[in-house]
């Protein structure tokens, strides 16, 4: 059964370019309910801890380094299916080949600077939500 959680990152090309607002009204605009919301600055410690699956990717030291380069925008959200909901909705990793209207087709500009994450499983909704966010911050 698919759960009712998910969890998303504005990622700081989105936030230096001012689309915070645009991003969180389309994603509540499709459905979902924002139950945790923060704007944080990862250290690279904690980059390295949350991109540790692409560890032995060649692209990893410059993901670190993207993900430290300015604030992110972490959030927490429900609908039923939240995980697949919102995969659809935020778009193929590369923006030319993300669908019209998704978040990635509207606000990414490369693979690299794609801004914005999303889980790719309702483990990992779980994982990462509890990475960003203190048990007394998810409602």
């Amino acid at each position: 059964m698919a759960g009712t959680k998910t969890f998303t990152m504005l990622k700081p090309d989105a936030i230096s370019k001012g689309y915070i607002g645009d991003i969180l009204k389309q994603i509540t605009g499709s459905g979902f309910k924002i139950v945790a919301l923060k704007m944080t600055h990862m250290t690279t410690n904690d980059a390295k801890a949350f991109y540790e699956v692409h560890k032995e990717r060649p692209f990893y030291g410059e993901l670190v380094d993207y993900m430290t380069s300015g604030p992110v925008v972490s959030a927490i959200l429900e609908k039923e299916n939240a995980v697949d909901d919102f995969r659809t909705l935020i778009g193929a990793t590369n923006p030319d080949e993300a669908a019209e209207g998704t978040i990635r087709k509207n606000y990414a500009t490369s693979i690299s600077e794609n801004a914005i994450h999303g889980s790719d499983s309702d483990e990992n909704a779980t994982i990462e939500s509890n990475f960003h966010f203190a048990g007394r911050e998810q409602f």
